[in-house]
């Protein structure tokens, strides 16, 4: 008897015990962490009554993972055994099969074993992947109908959202099924004689042949199925030839029936393959032809020809070839991003004197934003924050609040603790988990006025409990005496400063009431302390929770610490951006979350986008790319590289700043993809938009990243006519934030709330508004603006200037304003000891009558560690910036415009004429460019000198009524000033008038 040795070595008992000691060990360990993540998670979701979204996920995931991991081992296993069961009994002798003895004496035993390890692994990872497509198998299960159809096959659009990317995704578990399968088989194959490279007969067996080939083709029925899928795609395939998304002329006509001729040629090869190699031909030659012209037949058919119809029939013609389908992605991107119902009106912008109206108005002026939010956080701060640990963030927000019957704008943020601004003694583990556990008040200043020497005028926040006088006085004036937007709970348990610090825990609650842990507030004399009383956080007051809490944070504080007591919540995921994403992890949520006080309580609201990439013919974007500019990561969160071509603003959310609640509400009732998600955890997850309060409906805001996508998409999109589109002789481009540093990378403007007039309207409207140009040039061509009307519904109003007008735009205006003789001067006197710093504010573009309002807040801050910026002067200009000022106020600045006009004296010469290069003539109101000196007669006579004198005179009663606060004197007054002007000007033209010959 011949004893053959294994070609593997023997390992010892107690080797293998360790082996199996340590493997159990990680094990344990791995299951312990995975299942105390999903124990707190289960607590977490409990705490703000989601646990649909906890439970939906988690069982869809391990459905995914079971189904696809299982069906993946048994297709594996299944070939696997049957490559072994079709083993030949008897091999031809040869040096290889003596070699491959070996390995078959330690497989043939346990090949079971082999067979189901081999199996569960692949199916393992199989599983795992699957659970990464729980989304997709949601939308598919719970598909609703768009009610719209695509422009090529009349399928309704819900396919290519909901159920395409479903089944793309199954097709592709196929292939690798079927790849892994034919490997793994060869393998087996090989090693038991089935296939054999050296030795006498076939290299071949009948029944390895007939497996194999089985195999590779059922892969090209799957190949089949991928070219009935890829017809469908191409509506979603980019189109080089016109830069846009979906099927062209070439693919319609050439590709489209290419494919289907290839999906049929797959069967009939499929067909082929089994039949030549087992029926037939016995061998795998006429295969092998069979895959060669398929090959053959897709490299020409679905390659060679496409190219011949789009380079010798497309190209000559594309504009008149591609035009229907330019005209199919133009309507499918506007309808996808919701920018086909943006009202267009046609603006003319021919007033380029400042009218006298402008001194007058109580609409646009009194509104104009001097605070800009991201300048003034650092003022905010260091005039706010008593404590060093108490901060505002980067970057404030916008929201307005009526105040005493009047409505406006106000610059707000929350005083939240920084716990990296917390000192050593501060920061040990009782302090800043137990201690130091919430802000306190929402700071508010109207953002068109300051005090104290450019200082916000503060009137809400403040955390003083003196008494109203006293209060006053010790704020010198430059607060509101008294809180004028008041809260009921000020404290602040849940804010966006906790988002970047590990283990942002809070621990609160007390064992016995008068025995307050948590540091409230600074007060005049010794500091307030408090003890939470709401319900936010997670109870931790039994010994299982203290110690599952203990391990999952690492931290035996849990279990030692006496300020762990029965009474104790834990709360954490407290930004409330973070808190949004896990409790809708299908939704985009908006990169600018803001405050505001809704029924008598601090919360953050939030907009949260549904996307697809899959809508039929709309251009594809990237949202971080498109949502990119100057407060990107400066106070706003950058959104996740994600190409999409559907975005909605559907849902709303707030987070209560005290007890974390997170609410839902539907705003997009029509949104198809949020139906599908609401319907898939429950149809009770996302509460319609007719439970949201009045008093929170007054702060919603038209949603920054939206605007964004919009706005850019608008630059192009705006253009309806696929000619037009095509030579993209229209286009438009956000413009460059005006005045950065030439060192630095230039950034986008950034859009900007305003609380003004919509074009054509005289009542003020809380809209988010940016300027664009013409591509490639800088002067201004549209203003474009999101708002809600009067039932809430999203808007976006366009205001397009002709193509025949010049008005500048925000970085030529910019340009313009600060090098004026006199603007220049004064900036420069402003930082001339070199202690200080400019910095610049929002550029605002103001539509105002049939012109445009420049207004360009300037402040100044010194170089000192605590410095913080104070608005100092204000730039002004209106029409083509002839007429700008460097003023102290927004009301020295209009006078000084209306002013200006009135005497016909542009503050700035025209382009190409030197400051002092001739006294200028008044121009009319409404000419297109004041004229220079040169160009017109002189002008004498005392009927013009009377009407000028006039003018003077009836301005300075409009800037005394103004300043007595007659509002009846004040409108008396300028309908004098009115008929002065007009008595002027036809003074002035008939003085200009050319005298007939004598």
């Amino acid at each position: 008897m011949v004893v053959r040795n294994s070609p593997l070595p023997r390992m010892s008992r107690r080797g293998r015990a360790t082996i199996g000691v340590l493997i159990g060990v990680f094990v344990l360990f791995t299951l312990l962490g995975w299942g105390v993540d999903a124990w707190t998670d289960w607590l977490w979701f409990d705490e703000v009554d989601k646990t649909q979204v906890f439970t939906g996920v988690l069982l869809t995931q391990l459905l995914l993972f079971v189904a696809v991991g299982a069906a993946m081992a048994v297709v594996i296993g299944a070939n696997l055994y049957l490559a072994f069961r079709l083993r030949p009994l008897l091999r031809p002798p040869s040096a290889e099969q003596a070699t491959l003895e070996r390995y078959r004496m330690v497989l043939t035993p346990r090949v079971g074993t082999w067979i189901v390890v081999l199996s569960v692994i692949v199916g393992l990872f199989a599983g795992l992947s699957a659970q990464n497509h729980w989304q997709d198998w949601l939308l598919f299960r719970n598909s609703v109908p768009f009610g719209a159809e695509d422009p090529e096959f009349n399928i309704d659009i819900s396919f290519y959202v909901f159920e395409y990317p479903f089944w793309r995704y199954v097709l592709g578990v196929g292939f690798t099924a079927v790849v892994l399968a034919v490997l793994g088989s060869l393998a087996v194959h090989y090693i038991f004689g089935g296939v054999r490279l050296q030795g006498i007969g076939d290299r071949m067996t009948t029944a390895a042949r007939a497996h194999l080939t089985s195999l590779v083709a059922v892969f090209v029925l799957l190949k089949a199925v991928a070219y009935v899928l890829d017809r469908r795609a191409l509506l979603l395939n980019y189109n080089s030839g016109t830069d846009l998304y979906g099927a062209g002329y070439a693919d319609i006509n050439a590709l489209l029936p290419a494919k289907e001729i290839l999906a049929y040629i797959s069967i009939v090869v499929a067909i082929a393959i089994i039949v030549f190699s087992n029926a037939f031909m016995r061998n795998l030659t006429w295969p092998g032809v069979s895959l060669a012209l398929l090959g053959i037949s897709a490299a020409s058919i679905g390659g060679i020809y496409p190219w011949a119809v789009q380079t010798f029939e497309v190209n000559p013609s594309i504009r008149d070839k591609e035009a229907q389908y330019i005209e199919r992605s133009i309507n499918a991107t506007r309808d996808a991003f919701n920018i086909s119902t943006g009202e267009v009106k046609e603006f003319e912008s021919r007033t380029l004197t400042p009218p006298p109206t402008l001194a007058g108005d109580q609409s646009t002026v009194p509104n104009i934003r001097l605070l800009d939010p991201q300048l003034v956080s650092d003022t905010f701060t260091q005039l706010q924050q008593v404590r060093g640990f108490y901060d505002f963030g980067e970057k404030l927000d916008i929201d307005r609040y009526t105040v005493d019957g009047k409505s406006q704008d106000y610059v707000v943020g929350v005083r939240e603790v920084n716990y990296s601004e917390l000192t050593d003694q501060q920061s040990n583990w009782i302090n800043r988990h137990t201690v130091y556990t919430h802000g306190y008040g929402l700071v508010a200043a109207p953002a068109n006025r300051v005090e104290c020497n450019g200082q916000p005028y503060f009137v809400s926040g403040f955390l003083t409990n003196a008494a109203p006088e006293q209060a006053q006085q010790q704020r010198q004036g430059c607060s509101s005496a008294d809180e004028e937007i008041k809260v009921g709970q000020p404290r602040v348990y849940y804010g966006e400063q906790t988002r970047d610090v590990a283990n942002d825990y809070a621990i609160v609650g007390s064992e016995a009431a008068d025995k307050k842990r948590e540091f409230d507030r600074p007060g005049s004399g010794a500091d307030s302390y408090y003890t939470y009383t709401g319900e936010g956080g997670i109870p931790i007051g039994s010994l299982t929770r203290r110690l599952l809490f203990a391990i999952k944070n690492a931290e035996t504080n849990f279990l030692l610490s006496d300020a762990v007591n029965e009474n104790s919540r834990l709360m954490y995921e407290r930004d409330p951006r973070s808190r949004v994403e896990k409790v809708a992890p299908f939704l985009t949520i908006d990169g600018d979350p803001y405050p505001a006080i809704v029924d008598d309580k601090i919360v953050w609201i939030l907009d949260g986008y549904t996307t697809s990439a899959t809508y039929p013919y709309a251009q594809r974007i990237n949202l971080q790319t498109e949502t990119q500019d100057a407060t990107t990561n400066a106070g706003t969160f950058q959104l996740a590289r994600e190409d999409v071509n559907y975005m909605r603003n559907s849902v709303k959310a707030t987070v209560d700043a005290y007890d974390g609640t997170v609410t839902l509400y539907e705003f997009d009732g029509k949104d198809p993809v949020l139906k599908a998600w609401n319907k898939a955890f429950g149809g009770d997850l996302i509460k319609p938009k007719s439970e949201i309060s009045p008093s929170l409906m007054e702060h919603l805001r038209y949603p920054v990243d939206m605007f964004k996508v919009q706005r850019n998409l608008l630059s192009k999109f705006h253009v309806t006519d696929p000619g037009g589109f095509f030579t993209g002789d229209d286009f438009w481009a956000v413009p460059n934030t005006p005045g950065q540093p030439e060192n630095e990378t230039p950034l986008r403007q950034p859009p900007y709330y305003l609380n003004t007039p919509l074009g054509g309207e005289t009542a003020p409207t809380f809209q988010l508004t940016s300027a664009l140009n013409p591509n490639g040039r800088q002067n201004l061509a549209s203003i474009i603006s999101g708002y809600y009307d009067a039932n809430g519904e999203p808007k976006l109003q366009l205001l397009e200037l002709p193509d025949s007008t010049t008005v500048l735009g925000p970085e030529q205006i910019f340009q313009r304003m600060t090098t004026e003789g006199n603007a220049r001067t004064a900036i420069s006197q402003l930082t001339a000891d070199g202690k200080a710093q400019l910095k610049y504010g929002n550029l605002l573009s103001l539509p105002f009558g049939d012109g445009i309002l420049y207004v360009q807040p300037i402040y100044v801050q010194g170089n000192n560690e605590n410095a913080y910026p104070l608005l100092q002067r204000v730039l002004l200009s209106f029409g083509d910036g002839n007429y700008s000022v460097f003023a102290n106020s927004i009301t020295e600045g209009i006078t000084q415009l209306v002013e200006a006009a009135a005497k016909g004296q542009p503050t700035t010469p025209p382009p190409g004429e030197q400051p002092g290069g001739g006294t200028p003539t008044p121009a009319p109101t409404g000419s297109a460019t004041p004229t220079p000196a040169a160009s017109s007669p002189p002008v004498t006579g005392g009927t013009l000198d009377q009407a000028a004198q006039k003018v003077q005179t009836a301005i300075n009663e409009v800037r005394a009524a103004q300043q007595s606060g007659d509002f009846e004197r004040y409108g008396r007054a300028l309908t004098a000033l009115d008929a002065a002007m007009k008595e002027w000007d036809a003074a002035q033209k008939a003085a200009s008038t050319p005298s007939p010959a004598g």
